[in-house]
């Protein structure tokens, strides 16, 4: 796999010709499992302030919905935006205005399979950068992960989601998967439910603690390891036979996905304050079809396997 990355270039030069090359990576992966194609649609957020590219499939073979998303976009934040961001970025220096300049640049994907048998996965790598009025940066982050949500644990799948991860992060530095990992379980947590929403992965925000290369390398480091960690268990469990009852328990657990995405999920909110935002890529994580059944229970010991996990995290794999 070629890398695109080239120092000699500014880090969101070569961060954008990563997602750009990620998206098609991962998009021909997913079809290599689906007889559908993923459908392009282009937008721009206004008319100087970038735009993205959003690419999704839609009722196909294997999968009933998967989106892959890409947004490069940049302008001005407002006074009240730097504020919340000084909470971790104090050292942010604005005009006179109070305002400053930013570029912010990312892929996001969710890939809802129809297959009870085979699990959701979610996958978001993103670098922010703030500007000085010259365009040189003035302070810079990455953020984003990869996790699982399974209807049905198999407990090979969720050791190899986690291995290909940690074995990407390792290569950095030995604490970033521990660290990741149980950053992943606290923020994909389900409050009212007091669950996780899946069997976690690696999750991380206001990431600077490596030089930017380094931190851009161990990017691509973690996009390199979606296609191995996902798509075997795709493949593995696209074709196992299922059950009326089982097909029940996937838009259940569905159910808590939107839940969480609608209530907590930060991007989500984000993007749905955002004046422009384009919203059918802000709700292109929801899955097509869910359920809210009254008071469910778990239907058999299968099912109460996933609560289990969901309310006591899992450690996969050992440190």
């Amino acid at each position: 796999m070629t890398s695109v990355l080239d120092p000699s270039l500014p880090v969101r030069v070569q961060m954008e010709r990563l997602v750009r090359q990620k998206q098609l990576e991962i998009t021909k992966g997913m079809e290599s499992l689906d007889e559908s194609s993923f459908h392009t649609d282009e937008w721009l957020r206004g008319e100087s302030g970038g735009g993205g590219r959003s690419m999704v499939l839609q009722e196909g073979k294997t999968f009933e919905k998967a989106g892959v998303n890409i947004s490069v976009v940049h302008g001005v934040l407002p006074p009240q935006a730097i504020e919340k961001m000084k909470a971790d970025h104090k050292n942010i220096k604005t005009d006179a205005g109070g305002s400053v300049k930013f570029f912010a640049c990312g892929l996001s994907l969710v890939i809802h399979p129809w297959n009870p048998h085979a699990p959701t996965t979610h996958l978001n790598y993103r670098y922010f950068e703030i500007t000085n009025s010259d365009g040189s940066p003035q302070t810079w982050w990455f953020g984003g992960g990869a996790d699982l949500t399974p209807a049905y644990i198999y407990d090979e799948d969720c050791v190899q989601f986690h291995q290909k991860h940690k074995d990407a992060l390792d290569q950095y530095k030995p604490d970033l998967y521990p660290r990741f990992k149980k950053w992943c379980d606290k923020y994909f947590f389900i409050p009212h439910r007091n669950e996780t929403r899946g069997i976690g992965g690696i999750f991380f925000d206001d990431f600077d603690e490596l030089p930017a290369q380094k931190c851009l390398e161990m990017i691509e480091a973690c996009f390199n390891a979606f296609l191995p960690a996902y798509l075997p268990l795709v493949e593995r469990r696209k074709d196992t036979p299922y059950t009326d009852q089982q097909k029940q328990w996937q838009q259940v657990r569905r159910g808590r996905y939107v839940e969480f995405n609608l209530v907590y999920d930060r991007g989500t909110k984000f993007g749905l304050q955002t004046p422009g935002s384009r919203i059918e890529s802000i709700l292109m994580s929801l899955p097509m079809t869910a359920s809210w059944l009254y008071d469910h229970k778990a239907p058999g010991p299968e099912e109460q396997r996933l609560l289990d996990v969901v309310k006591t995290p899992v450690d996969w794999i050992e440190l």
